[in-house]
């Protein structure tokens, strides 16, 4: 590891410091976890994917999914938190850096009965073993907190590549169960509660859409007829003003809208 990639993981350890202040006093009983927050794996994998649980106070993996060799090539023995820092694409190592900023600050300030509210999610270039870089969508959600602080996360890396294969960068904070979304977010204003153009159900229809489903695997994904799914594609290209499939995941990955 070089000297710049040393000092950004000590940047990112302050960084993460400041949510987690000293080590829970309590168990963590790993393997019942994971079992438990494999449900959170359905949040978006356009592509292939692996995960991982960080935790946020040793700032080390403490597990790495088997998958992660059919993305980036690598066994979960070779991986942990310095070589994942290593592998970044030289130009987005200062994005990684203010992301995980803006994210740390947003969960300080949040209530701790929204923590489970809010996932956050940003794209990065990675260098896979044999070399080649790959974008990933890294997507995270909180899995052990207290009143205390914030101790691990569930992440999930999805290689979006065949989507997003050049452009810069983009960092969004998604709220659930109805709570405001900050889509695209530049790094160098307020964080304001922004919307997409989409009703619920569109949301649900344009992930699927992304995901390569056709109108009858989406239809019987979300038990509702072949005419309404094509209803649904049509106002979602109408609303993000796109004629294409095709335009619409690159419009909708820019924006920042999954």
């Amino acid at each position: 590891m070089s000297n710049q990639d040393t000092s950004l993981y000590q940047s990112a350890k302050k960084i993460w410091r400041t949510v987690v202040k000293e080590k829970p006093n309590r168990p963590y009983e790993l393997e019942l976890q994971l079992e438990l927050h494999k449900r959170l794996l359905h949040l978006f994998q356009p592509g292939t994917y692996y995960y991982y649980i960080f935790n946020i106070f040793q700032a080390e993996l403490e597990f790495v999914s088997p998958s992660i060799s059919h993305v980036l090539g690598y066994i979960p023995e070779e991986m942990d938190i310095l070589r994942l820092l290593d592998i970044l694409h030289p130009q987005d190592k200062p994005y990684f850096l203010e992301f995980e900023r803006r994210i740390t600050e947003f969960f300080v300030s949040l209530p701790f009965e929204k923590i489970p509210k809010y996932k956050m999610q940003y794209d990065l270039r990675m260098r896979a073993k044999n070399g080649s870089y790959i974008r990933l969508l890294h997507q995270a959600v909180q899995i052990d907190y207290d009143e205390k602080g914030y101790y691990r996360t569930l992440d999930i890396d999805t290689d979006i590549t065949h989507i997003k294969p050049e452009g810069t960068p983009c960092f969004s904070i998604i709220g659930l169960d109805g709570e405001p979304s900050y889509f695209n977010i530049s790094t160098d204003v307020d964080l304001r509660p922004s919307t997409d153009p989409f009703t619920p159900k569109e949301r649900e229809v344009l992930k699927l859409v992304i995901s390569c489903f056709n109108s009858k695997e989406i239809a019987e994904a979300l038990f509702i007829s072949p005419h309404t799914v094509n209803a649904h594609r049509k106002n979602i290209l109408r609303k993000a003003q796109v004629r294409t499939p095709q335009e619409l995941i690159r419009k909708a990955f820019e924006a920042g809208w999954v």
